[in-house]
């Protein structure tokens, strides 16, 4: 039996992945077939909705597994994230203890958690109502999103919460936090970054990261990232068709 995304990411190997913000099951088919480890099906800030984000784990989740990052931490868009039968789901602007421990209870059925049973897609449409009960709570993947100061002072605390698999850090809304927008490079952004990474290391807790590129990817692989997103398929279109444009307009 081939192992599940969790048993995956468990295992010590980078996963690496790109995201999905467009609501085109076409483009994330291609990305999976281009060999994928994962897919990172944003409903935050993409401009998909539930019924996308379904339609794109039917396309593509046997082969590519799909993790949705959903618009809030509120119960019912947890379950239906995970009643599209997706691998997991990533909790954006997870701050604290608290708010991990909530997002869990959330995601996963009693006595574990308060997950509201439904009648969808990761049940089989009730088909496979009992197994997934069954294997749900032990299959799911469940990601915090570190993306602000208080998440990098916090960090131990967050990940000491049962059920939280991994962590994703926010570069971006991180350095918003700290007044500085967008200056990644900033050293107490940078600074803030490591002290979240080094803590999910230690703990033994899966840490991943957005690249800009290739190589920025393999450079966190050797810090020890193990959850890489490689930028958006917009950015990736974007970049192959401006090289395209500079290499035909070169002199």
């Amino acid at each position: 039996m081939a192992a599940t995304f969790k048993e995956r990411l468990a295992d010590g190997r980078p996963l690496v992945g790109t995201l999905i913000s467009l609501p085109s099951p076409e483009i994330a088919e291609v990305c999976a077939d281009a060999g994928f480890d994962w897919l990172f099906v944003d409903l935050e800030h993409g401009l998909l909705g539930f019924p996308d984000a379904q339609r794109i784990v039917q396309t593509v989740g046997g082969r590519c597994p799909c993790v949705i990052r959903v618009p809030e931490n509120d119960p019912v868009s947890i379950s239906k994230a995970l009643d599209t039968g997706a691998a997991g789901s990533i909790f954006p602007h997870i701050d604290g203890a608290e708010e991990a421990r909530a997002a869990v209870r959330a995601a996963k059925y009693p006595p574990q958690g308060t997950r509201s049973v439904g009648i969808a897609r990761a049940q089989g449409y009730g088909a496979r109502l009992m197994e997934s009960l069954e294997n749900a709570n032990r299959e799911i993947v469940l990601i915090a999103q570190a993306e602000h100061i208080d998440a990098a002072r916090g960090i131990e605390a967050i990940i000491a919460e049962p059920g939280i698999d991994g962590v994703f850090i926010g570069p971006f809304d991180l350095s918003g936090s700290l007044g500085k927008p967008g200056l990644i490079a900033d050293p107490e952004v940078q600074a803030a970054i490591k002290a979240i990474r080094d803590a999910c290391i230690k703990g033994g807790v899966p840490v991943g990261i957005l690249a800009r590129s290739a190589e920025a990817a393999k450079e966190f692989m050797e810090q020890g990232y193990r959850l890489i997103c490689v930028g958006t398929e917009t950015m990736l279109l974007g970049d192959i068709a401006r090289r395209i444009v500079r290499e035909l307009h070169a002199p």
